[in-house]
């Protein structure tokens, strides 16, 4: 019986010395899809990913591996994805990134929603810095706490949940096109996560959930999805995502981002 990939749930502190790196996440992905095998060294000899330094790469393939390898059904569709849009292409980053990193899960997923519905949508680094304290009081020392504020900050700045790097910083919600969202559902629906399709934290960081998202997912080409009273049917039109991404590949990547 193969076990399904599931979300990571120790917290580390990798986002400490990688941030979200869409650009270099594509140079991961088509590298991967083409089955090269990617470590530090090459990586330095043949400067795959530009002028960076060998402890550098190190870090960064380190954290490609625990974002995209530990889920192998998205390395094939997303190296092969040649014309996905800037914005799809965050938005996926920011989604793996929650999966790979607990505390940003919970952090994009449940902390910025809460603020986001509050009576001031915004966020300063001392608020951020208060919450990691709830969170792993024991932890780390109070300048790591800082350093990772301020790299939980950032990438939800890159990823669009964010809407300013100075204090007080507005929320934001990102828009996130058809493709994206159904790659989503086809990635979630193969993996071990905390919480349902329809909610979870990855939707709810980018403002889906309740009637809004159903109207989302009724629209979506890959799915026929009905909700009767309290019978939700999916109507699943692919048998994974290797075989959504096979499909749709050529039609997602000329779809609106």
């Amino acid at each position: 019986m193969t076990t399904r990939p599931a979300e990571a749930t120790e917290v580390r502190n990798r986002l400490l010395k990688c941030g979200l790196e869409a650009e270099d996440s594509r140079v991961y992905w088509r590298l991967a899809r083409d089955g090269k095998l990617i470590d530090a060294r090459r990586a330095f000899d043949e400067y795959l990913f530009g002028a960076r330094s060998l402890s550098r790469l190190s870090e960064l393939i380190t954290n490609m591996r625990a974002r995209f390898d530990a889920y192998p059904s998205c390395i094939g569709v997303l190296g092969s994805w040649a014309e996905m849009r800037p914005q799809t292409r965050t938005t996926i980053c920011h989604w793996h990134v929650q999966l790979a990193e607990p505390l940003y899960r919970r952090f994009s997923g449940e902390f910025l929603v809460d603020r986001r519905v509050s009576a001031r949508p915004e966020i300063r680094r001392d608020g951020v810095v208060s919450w990691i304290e709830t969170q792993l009081p024991e932890r780390w020392s109070m300048t790591t706490k800082v350093r990772l504020a301020t790299s939980l900050l950032s990438a939800a700045y890159a990823a669009g949940l964010v809407g300013s790097t100075r204090d007080p910083r507005p929320l934001t919600t990102p828009h996130v096109s058809d493709a994206a969202l159904e790659y989503l559902v086809y990635l979630l629906r193969g993996v071990v996560f905390d919480g349902s399709l329809l909610e979870n934290p990855y939707l709810a960081s980018v403002g889906l959930s309740g009637r809004d998202l159903e109207r989302r997912l009724s629209g979506l080409a890959g799915l026929a999805f009905r909700r009767q009273g309290d019978l939700i049917d999916f109507g699943w039109q692919f048998d994974d995502l290797a075989a959504w991404g096979r499909a749709n590949l050529e039609a997602v990547s000329g779809s609106a981002p």
